[in-house]
Parts: C-alpha cells; sequence; structure tokens
C-alpha cells in the first residue's frame, strides 16, 4: 500500500517546537543569566525537554528520562543533543530563574496574540468584548508547607499542605493568560486590582474575592470599570432603589445606587459610588437572585449581566490546565522548579491553543492535547492530519474492496 497521505519528514513535536523562535529563547536566557556557567544544558535543550515532559504528561524524572530514550534518534534530529540524567534535569530546574521561562511565555503572547484573538468570533459580539478583561486565580495544592504557605488552618491530624496560587487575567476574546503572577495560598486576591495593571477604558471582571473599595475608587478614578459579585452583609448608603417588574408582576431586576465608605489608615474616610443589580437567575436548576457590583452606572443591565457570565472562561482555562497538563507532580522540590514547570504548562497550552486556531475543523481542547500526547513523535503533517484524521483510513478500506485475490488451486472453495 502507499505512503500515509499525512507522511511528513518531521515529527509533530518538531511541528510544534517550529513555532518557538529558537535564537530569541537563547537570547533571553544569555540576557538574564540564564547561560551563565552553563556547558550543555543550555536553555534550548531545557524547554524542549520539559516541553516533550508536559505535553506527555509525564509526573516525574525518572519518567522524563526514560520515556526519552527510545525517541533519542528522533530528539536529535530537532535539536536535542542530550538524554539529561535526572540530575541534570534537577540542577537546571533549580538554578536556572524561573523568570526566564516567563520573559519566553510573553514574549510568545505578544508574537500569537493577533491570531488567539479571532476576527470572526469579535464581530458577532458586542463592542465592550474587545475591552473586556476576565481576573481570577487558581491554587494548586503542595505536599510541603514549607515552599509556599497554605490557606486555612493547621489540620487536626498530619501536616498542613502548602500551595501556589496562580493569578491570571486573560482577554475575553483570546483564551490565554495575558498576565501571570505566583504567590503563596494564603496571600490576598485583591493586590491584581493594581490600576498600573489596566487601561482607562478597560472592563474587569471578576468574583468577590477582589472586593476592595479603596482599590475600586483607585480604578474608577481611572476610567476602569469592574463588575463583580455581591458579598454578603457588606456595609452600605442606598442613594435610591428602583425595582423593575416583568408583564406578570414577578421582579425582572432590581438597580440600587449606594455608597461605601471605608476608613484609610490617616485617618480619612473613602466614599465609593457604585450600582447594584439583583437579577434572577434562571438558567440553572432552580431560579435563584444573584446581586452584581459594578462602577458603571449608565450600561444597560444586560450587558452587565453578560459581562459577569463571561467570567466562567477564566474557570474554564484553569480546568483546561489541569486536566490537560501534568500539575499534581512536580519536577522539583524548590519554588523555582515548581515555578518554571507551571510558565512550560503555560507555554505548551500557548502553542496548542494556536494549533487550535490554525485548524478549521473544529477539536476540542481536550481531545487535541490528547492527540497530540500520543501522536507526539510520529511523522505526520499536524495540520492535514487534524483536518482529516480519517481519510488514511477510508483510503485503506477502498484499496481492499479493488484489491485483486491471489491465485488459489482450489477457486471452487472461494466462490
Amino acid at each position: 500500500m502507499n505512503k500515509s497521505t499525512h507522511f511528513i519528514g518531521q515529527p509533530v513535536y518538531g511541528q510544534l517546537i517550529n513555532l518557538l523562535d529558537k535564537e530569541k529563547i537563547v537570547k533571553i536566557s544569555r540576557k538574564n543569566g540564564g547561560e551563565r556557567y552553563v556547558k550543555g544544558f543550555d536553555i534550548w535543550q531545557h524547554l524542549a525537554i520539559m516541553l516533550y515532559a508536559v505535553i506527555k504528561r509525564y509526573d516525574s524524572l525518572r519518567e522524563i528520562t526514560g520515556g526519552m530514550l527510545p525517541e533519542a534518534r528522533k530528539l536529535a534530529h530537532l535539536g536535542i543533543s542530550m538524554m539529561p540524567r535526572r540530575s541534570t534535569l534537577s540542577d537546571a530546574n533549580a538554578r536556572r530563574p524561573e523568570s526566564i521561562f516567563e520573559v519566553i511565555y510573553r514574549d510568545l503572547y505578544e508574537r500569537y496574540r493577533k491570531e488567539l484573538s479571532s476576527d470572526s468570533r469579535s464581530r458577532r459580539t458586542a463592542k465592550w468584548m474587545q475591552r473586556l478583561q476576565i481576573l481570577d486565580s487558581t491554587t494548586i495544592t503542595l505536599f510541603s508547607n514549607l515552599i509556599f504557605k497554605g490557606a486555612g488552618r493547621h489540620p487536626k491530624h498530619g501536616k498542613k499542605k502548602g500551595g501556589i496560587k496562580v493569578h491570571a487575567v486573560i482577554n475575553a476574546n483570546e483564551g490565554v493568560p495575558c498576565d501571570v503572577k505566583f504567590t503563596s495560598a494564603a496571600t490576598n486576591d485583591s493586590f491584581m486590582l493594581a490600576p498600573s495593571h489596566y487601561n482607562r477604558g478597560s472592563i474587569l471582571a471578576m468574583d468577590r474575592a477582589y472586593i476592595n473599595y479603596s482599590k475600586f475608587e483607585e480604578l474608577t478614578k481611572l476610567g476602569v470599570t469592574y463588575v463583580t459579585k455581591m458579598k454578603k452583609n457588606l456595609v452600605y448608603k442606598t442613594d435610591s432603589d428602583v425595582m423593575y417588574m416583568n408583564g406578570n408582576g414577578l421582579m425582572e431586576y432590581r438597580i440600587q445606587h449606594v455608597v461605601f465608605t471605608k476608613r484609610v489608615s490617616d485617618g480619612e474616610d473613602i466614599e465609593h459610588h457604585a450600582r447594584i443589580i439583583t437579577y434572577v437567575d434562571l438558567k440553572g436548576a432552580k431560579p435563584k437572585l444573584v446581586s452584581l457590583l459594578t462602577n458603571d452606572m449608565e450600561m444597560e443591565v444586560e450587558n452587565i449581566v453578560e459581562i459577569y457570565r463571561q467570567r466562567w472562561n477564566i474557570e474554564l482555562l484553569f480546568k483546561q490546565l489541569k486536566q490537560n497538563f501534568p500539575l499534581r507532580y512536580f519536577y522539583g522540590e524548590s519554588a523555582n522548579a515548581i515555578k518554571i514547570q507551571i510558565w512550560v504548562t503555560l507555554i505548551a497550552n500557548l502553542l496548542l491553543m494556536v494549533l487550535q486556531r490554525r485548524i478549521k475543523r473544529s477539536w476540542s481542547f481536550s481531545g487535541l492535547a490528547t492527540m497530540v500526547k500520543n501522536m507526539l513523535m510520529y511523522y505526520v503533517n499536524v495540520y492535514t492530519f487534524f483536518e482529516e484524521p480519517e481519510k488514511d483510513w477510508l483510503k485503506i478500506q477502498a484499496e481492499l474492496e479493488i484489491e485483486p485475490r491471489e491465485p488459489t488451486l482450489f477457486p471452487e472453495f472461494f466462490e
């Protein structure tokens, strides 16, 4: 039979890392001290091996080194000139600054952000979608409380687990983080509301963990709109309260103009004016009242509600990262090693998102990531295969149907 219609002279992994700029990555590492005292295991080797590991979802250094040996010849053709020992990879994760991988991620984001932002999608959505940024954090549990401080009280039995909190901001029409910060799990989320992080006209959607009146007032003065969910038992003064009813005499939504007051350290009071919009959410199993807080006094209620619903996109991103990449076990015990693995995971996620956007056929991210993992070292054209994955199988079936039978001495038994 003929060779596969999807055959190409480079493995899927090679096509994926072609999205990276090797010369620029080495330059970034040299500029940030990542190549100091390094003989053979440079940043390109380090990044390529870590990417290979997270895409294959390896859980340990032993699994990485063992899994790469059978593919040594193919990997050598991709520029990976050495099969590192566990100690070599462990030392690199501990010593090479994680900030280098952060710069690499941010550079990749700037390079591919237009490709990740779908123009056709933006035309189908409201104008405010282009200005919407979604803010949230997720906690990755660690076994030790010594590296990153965990949140909550100490358990009665056993040791308290630590946790690293990943704070992320995404543009609603892109789906990958445009800004990422790492802290211990015990850090309050509101530090991400620094006005210097946002531009005038931006819209922020977030959950109620970020409520901070002084930060909200700073954002308002800058011209940044926020939409968040109300906390219970907030104290405020009501300036006006209007309830809108539907044709059946039931509440459709309620709008309150309120003022929050907070005493600051120098003895002055901060006053923050906002709107509380309460509506009936009918999308769940049972109708429930939802109260949103915003500093926008003019936008339509429907738009405010939709902005908050868009916040779910960042929850889907966190779920995507945790389900498709190894973030339960880490390849090192230091804070630097843990951060490197998370940055490499974000890089792998971005590369697969670019691949997903370039393919016209609809693929779920989970399905795409699983297929890439399984065929990472196959000599298959990744773009043509994902467009028509069944083409080779249909071709084989057609050849079997028309293939002549082999000659036999007993034809009567095959009539």
